[in-house]
């Protein structure tokens, strides 16, 4: 593709995902999943056509994670395919949100991205681009590329996507706000993600802390309740869009910043893409692990009672 609508950075991950808590003999289901993924995955179901810039292995799982990565719709021709150990996690998800899991990335090809990484052309020249805090806090070469391509894009996403197992609250405190001036649109989480980076457990007061640090929009999720949404044009409140079926909530987040990103960058408002990405978060729950229930836009729509 010679032009994308949303660019995305950060790790795939193998995923290994199991029906219960870990032990021997436990089956499992492998996919290919992390938040870029989810993300990706999401935007491209949206409408929007899909770049990923990501570091994976020149082996067979990164073959498996490539092979995904084009079945998602995703363009697999940013991902820079190099020697080394693939990044993968053992993950169990019951319908009631009990979780568990365990990380192997650490040395991992895709925690080595950076700015290199990055075409500026191609993030300059896309619809929006969209990072986490997850990719921020996998290493400070990955952190230096979110910066640069924040910095380089025309529009900018984040998802803050606060992991304690990956960094402290006050260094994911300190990428927010490095990254809060060039931002289109921020989706955090309440109240346990805005209150750990922004004291601020009340979505009204976390929107107004980052437009005071100069983001755009904000778009604070609130698991089942809704999404508050404030812009320069006001606050408003969207009820949840209740799930049909609740299997595993992995990457319901993911599945609400990739749609909203692609969303915006086809041009709807921001408040018309936080209530499709709250539907499109709601089908995903629906299935198991962080891609397992991507809805189709059509699906979605109807889904959030917006006309086609």
């Amino acid at each position: 593709m010679s032009a994308y609508d949303v660019v995305l950075l950060g790790e795939p991950l193998v995923e290994f995902s199991t029906l219960a808590p870990f032990g021997d003999g436990i089956p499992a289901r492998m996919g290919v999943s992390g938040d870029v993924v989810n993300a990706a995955a999401a935007a491209a179901a949206a409408g929007a056509r899909v770049g990923l810039v990501a570091r994976v292995t020149d082996d067979e799982l990164g073959d498996a994670v490539a092979t995904r990565v084009r079945q998602l719709g995703i363009d697999d021709a940013l991902l820079r395919r190099v020697p080394g150990q693939q990044g993968m996690y053992v993950q169990y998800s019951d319908p009631d949100g009990d979780r568990q899991f365990c990380y192997a990335r650490t040395g991992s090809v895709g925690s080595q991205l950076s700015p290199e990484d990055l075409d500026r052309d191609v993030l300059a020249n896309a619809g929006a681009v969209l990072a986490s805090g997850i990719t921020c806090a996998i290493s400070a070469s990955a952190r230096a590329a979110v910066l640069a391509a924040a910095e380089w894009s025309r529009r900018f996403v984040y998802d803050p996507n606060y992991r304690p197992r990956l960094t402290t609250a006050a260094e994911a405190a300190d990428a927010l706000r490095a990254l809060a001036p060039f931002a289109t649109l921020v989706t955090p989480s309440a109240p346990g993600e805005t209150k750990a980076l922004l004291a601020a457990p009340d979505p009204a007061a976390a929107a107004a802390a980052l437009r005071e640090l100069g983001a755009r929009a904000v778009a604070v999720t609130c698991g089942s309740s809704g999404v508050h949404v404030s812009t320069a044009a006001g606050e408003r409140w969207h009820e949840a869009v209740p799930a049909p079926e609740v299997v595993d909530q992995t990457g319901a987040g993911d599945v609400f910043a990739g749609t909203a990103t692609a969303r915006l960058a086809l041009g709807d408002s921001v408040a018309d893409a936080a209530r499709i990405g709250a539907a499109a978060a709601s089908l995903s729950v629906g299935g198991q692990g962080g891609t397992g229930r991507i809805a189709p836009l059509p699906e979605v729509l109807a889904h959030a009672g917006v006309s086609a």
